[in-house]
């Protein structure tokens, strides 16, 4: 497909007075990081090991709400396999996906406020930022269990946002992700939803109908594929 409206809605857009990002597989590559810590779950609670392609249709909920539908009762027993999994790995294998570390630079350079708020649980998501040496180039990064609902429940952005003087009622907030999830948060929160294509695909997650016309049939959701898009529209107006 060729995602021409989407597309076309992105090369309109203004200047940002601000910018929320999701973490994971927006800014980082982490889909090789999940996916073996999700199978070593897996395997211990007796299921089915998931494909790459299964973990990318189907990860986007935080751990406490998505965990429970996976592995049931035993979701909290398959959640310490995950965690425990994960934090061997991540800190040595977490990469920027191209063009992210520039532009968080350059957001930087032109004094545009920057957020993170992901599903990820908080902690983890802070020593991520401070092991690619970045957790001082953002105002705030939120994760799960900071507050008391994930995405795509508004509070985390509201969180986020407190006391930056950011207003997305007052100011043109993008929240950039790249599952329904950060679509349907920034709904919520009243920002405006940007969508990251992953891979040069839009996620699974994301229901045709959505990205086409919109959760409230306001017109297509702006859509990207290269942060150096991005880039361009910053130096663009500055």
């Amino acid at each position: 497909m060729s995602y021409k409206e989407n597309i076309k809605q992105f090369e309109l857009l203004k200047k940002p007075d601000a910018i929320i990002f999701d973490w994971d597989n927006t800014l980082v590559d982490t889909w090789p990081l999940i996916h073996q810590a999700i199978n070593n779950a897996m395997r211990f609670m007796d299921k089915d090991e998931w494909t790459i392609q299964d973990v990318k249709n189907n990860v986007h909920k935080s751990m406490r709400e998505s965990f429970p539908l996976i592995f049931g009762s035993d979701w909290e027993k398959a959640g310490e396999i995950y965690k425990n999994s994960y934090r061997n790995i991540h800190l040595d294998q977490l990469s920027f996906l191209p063009g992210a570390r520039d532009l968080i630079s350059v957001m930087k350079k032109r004094k545009i406020p920057a957020f993170i708020v992901s599903n990820k649980i908080g902690s983890t998501l802070r020593k991520e930022a401070k092991k690619l040496n970045i957790d001082k180039e953002f105002f705030s990064l939120v994760g799960s269990m900071d507050s008391s609902f994930d995405k795509p429940n508004k509070e985390p952005v509201e969180l986020a946002l407190l006391g930056s003087n950011i207003d997305p009622k007052k100011h043109n907030v993008w929240f950039v992700g790249d599952t329904v999830a950060d679509i349907d948060c920034a709904y919520n929160s009243g920002c405006r939803p940007i969508i990251y294509g992953c891979d040069n695909i839009i996620s699974k997650t994301i229901e045709s109908v959505i990205y086409e016309k919109g959760r409230n049939h306001e017109g297509p959701i702006a859509l990207y594929f290269d942060h150096q898009q991005v880039i361009d529209k910053i130096n663009q107006h500055s």
